[in-house]
Order: structure tokens, then sequence, then C-alpha cells
């Protein structure tokens, strides 16, 4: 049973049958259909239906010569709007299931980002094609959480937020740089982190880390999309799953500097999401590939 169908208001499916009866009716009633001939004898069927504003439950699997659907894989998913990076992507398939992750390297964070893609039948039918398929486009990120607090902000006054800025822009430059190879930008790096470090090890003696830290994004667990986040939040809104009638929380979120959507259960969110504050929680990321 997938753990995240409770981030978008399904915290009542908790056996076998009751997942069962909620994936036929997907099947069943599914807005969105794609199938995507793979090769001569197999092909990939993909369905969603929507349970809230963007947000539902998509299944994959195969259709046999008699009709009957075979299932693959399900997950429920969120759709962001807006671009949150555009590098160039590698995709890979996972060993277990027909589903797939994306990976880029983005300056703003530092490390290669991990997400799981959401719409697969749209990269296979591209892949298949004998058109070129360009990986260097636009990904709208979004993300699930099962648990979260809202913190307070960290207060800043007008020449902080510039100077803040300007040293994000400077350390983008230098991490583009070093990554070419300039022996200069990697020296500065270097020097800046230890400089950063020392600064955190001393502050951290007299003062709350979430007072010296604003934002963070840490890979979290075993699973290479997880990430453990500190972000601040842009705008929040609650809404309704109209299949269940559970409130969940669906927030506009920036975290250095990559902005996306994240979806929680109500009942899983310590604290009021208002915009200015921060969130701190776990999330599974997901990714929509523009092509």
């Amino acid at each position: 049973m997938h753990s995240y169908l409770r981030a978008i208001g399904f915290s009542n499916v908790n056996n076998r049958n009751e997942l069962n009866k909620l994936i036929n009716l997907v099947i069943d009633k599914a807005s969105n259909r794609k199938t995507i001939q793979i090769d001569y004898q197999n092909s990939l069927t993909e369905m969603s239906m929507w349970f809230g504003p963007d947000f539902g439950i998509t299944v994959r699997g195969e259709y046999d010569h008699n009709d009957i659907f075979h299932l693959e894989n399900y997950f429920p998913f969120l759709y962001s709007h807006g671009i949150s990076v555009k590098e160039e992507i590698a995709i890979n398939k996972r060993v277990d299931s027909e589903s797939y992750t994306g990976m880029c390297d983005d300056y703003r964070l530092g490390v290669s980002l991990i997400f799981y893609i959401q719409n697969v039948a749209d990269y296979l039918e591209r892949k298949n094609s004998k058109k070129l398929l360009n990986l260097n486009v636009p990904v709208t990120l979004s993300a699930l959480s099962l648990e979260g607090r809202t913190i307070l902000p960290i207060n800043k006054d007008e020449i902080q937020v510039r100077n803040i800025t300007a040293e994000r822009i400077n350390r983008n430059k230098l991490i583009a740089e070093a990554k070419k190879g300039n022996q200069e930008a990697i020296d500065s790096l270097t020097f800046d982190d230890i400089d950063t470090y020392a600064k955190v090890t001393r502050r951290a003696k007299k003062e709350d880390i979430y007072s010296i830290v604003e934002t963070s994004f840490i890979p979290y667990g075993s699973e290479s999309d997880n990430y453990s986040i500190l972000a601040t939040i842009l705008d929040s809104r609650l809404v309704v799953n109209t299949f269940t009638n559970e409130e969940v929380y669906d927030l506009d979120l920036v975290c250095n500097d990559i902005i996306f959507r994240l979806c929680i259960n109500k009942k899983d969110l310590l604290g009021e999401p208002l915009p200015g504050r921060r969130f701190k929680g776990n999330i599974w990321l997901q990714g929509k590939i523009e092509f």
C-alpha cells in the first residue's frame, strides 16, 4: 500500500480490500488515459483521476488481448504550475516497476536533484518515436509529505536580504565555474565552506539552529527521491478531497530559490502554515517534465 496516499486525503485506506476498490474506481472513471506501445508485444496504459485541485491517483499497467487490465504500479500525485528547474535531465528506470526517476544538477542546491517522474507515458512516447529526444527541458516540481511542522521565519532587514541575495548569486556562479574545473572557484568555495562551518559552530553555542539556517534541502532515508527540507511558505490553501472529505494543506514553498508545491494532510501538519512562516518536514519529490 502506498504510504503517501495519506498526503492527499486517503488516511482511512487501511487494507488491501479498500485499496483495490480505490484502484478500480480510478480504472473505471479515470479522466486522463494514455496508451503507449513499448515494443511489438508490450504496451503501457497510464490513467489518472483527480480527487481535488491538481491532486489525485495515477495507475499504470497493461491491457491483455482479452481487454483485462493488469496493474503494474500506482501512485498519488500533485501537479504544480510554473517552472522549478531547467537543466539537462538524466532519466533512469527503476528495477522493480515501470517507473522512472529524473536527475539533474542544479547550482542552487549544489547537489544532484532526484525526483519521481509523473508523466512516464509522455517520456516513453517520445523515446519510442523516431524524433530526437531533448532532455534539456523545464521540470515542474511538487511534493507530498506525511509529517511536518510550521516554524517562525528569521527576522531580517532590507540590507540583510540584499546581502544574502548577492551572496547566493555569487555562490551559484562559483559552483558553475567549479563544475567546469576552475581551480580558483573550487578554492573559493572550499574557503567559504570552512568559514560557514566556523560561523555556524560558534553561533550554535548560543542560538537555536533554525535561527541560523533559513532553508535546507537534504537527502533523507534510503529512497533517492526523499528529502528533508526547511522551506519558506509563499502561499497556503486548505482544500478538501472530494471522495473522502478529508482536509489537506496545499502549500507553495521556496527552498534554496527553488519553488515547488506541496500537499500534506491537515492531521499531519503541526501549526498554522501562514505565508512567511517556514515548513519543516520530510517529502517525496515528484516532477513533471514539460516536453
